[in-house]
């Protein structure tokens, strides 16, 4: 079990970093040490939006994004429903992110095999719309991990609110200083963890955890809820979920045909 005296320490330190202010963006933005996540949510309405979709997805998009150093992208869709389907695309700086459009539309390949997807008419769109949030990673997990490749694998991604700033740090400090060991040494296998740049709800943060099958999934939370370290560090009363949440979604997801996680 982890001293308090030692984890309260890492805890000082993590909570001084806020402190660096505008400078913490920019810093991990030079070193290359923290990657950024744009998390996309397509709303389709048939069952022929989702099928072109995926299809504009794995045949054209992918391929290109990789080209351009944007990998590996996660394609996942919802156990039971139509819509949304969801896009994780891994940028190595912030420049990528602003500059991915205009690096598509310069790629031939890529606007050729894409062009039922791309120029669809007002008449027949090829979806709904399109939402995004914008992620940096956690300094405690800075590059995303891809899990195992089962074919049985399932996926949750989490959204957890803040009711403030300082209150959003702090779970975020939470996860840096010893939930998220905690998560890898019971088989809570994390994909990403990110703090919320833009987008909705904020503040808040995301992160998706991955599995080889639902039942590990199960058994792998289990083993968090009885966790000695775990239930020591949500005894912490600065860590008490009422004073630093104030909402939590949970969806489970499942990679398309095509997806790289």
């Amino acid at each position: 079990m982890m001293d308090r005296r030692a984890f309260m320490t890492l805890a000082g330190a993590a909570g001084a970093a806020p402190l660096a202010g505008l400078n913490t963006i920019a810093h991990a933005e030079a070193e290359g040490v923290r990657e950024f996540y744009e998390l996309r949510r397509y709303q389709v309405d048939t069952e022929a939006q989702k099928a072109g979709l995926l299809a504009f997805l794995r045949h054209a998009a992918i391929p290109a994004l990789n080209r351009i150093a944007i990998e590996p992208v996660g394609v996942f869709q919802p156990a039971e429903e139509l819509s949304p389907v969801y896009v994780l695309l891994p940028h190595r700086s912030l420049d990528s992110v602003a500059t991915m459009t205009q690096r598509l539309s310069a790629d031939e390949e890529f606007m050729s095999k894409g062009a039922d997807f791309l120029n669809a008419p007002a008449a027949s769109p090829a979806y709904a719309r399109v939402e995004s949030s914008l992620l940096m990673a956690f300094t405690g997990m800075p590059r995303l991990e891809v899990p195992s490749k089962a074919a049985t694998r399932v996926f949750q991604l989490r959204t957890y609110e803040s009711p403030s700033v300082v209150t959003g740090q702090k779970k975020i400090e939470m996860f840096n200083t010893a939930e998220l060991a905690i998560f890898r040494n019971v088989g809570l296998n994390a994909v990403f963890f990110g703090e919320a740049l833009v987008g909705e709800k904020m503040p808040n943060l995301t992160y998706m955890l991955a599995f080889d099958s639902m039942d590990e999934q199960k058994a792998a939370w289990k083993r968090f809820g009885a966790d000695p370290d775990w239930q020591q560090l949500r005894a912490m009363p600065e860590y008490a979920d009422k004073e630093i949440l104030c909402g939590i979604t949970n969806l489970s997801l499942l990679p398309v045909e095509g997806s790289q996680l």
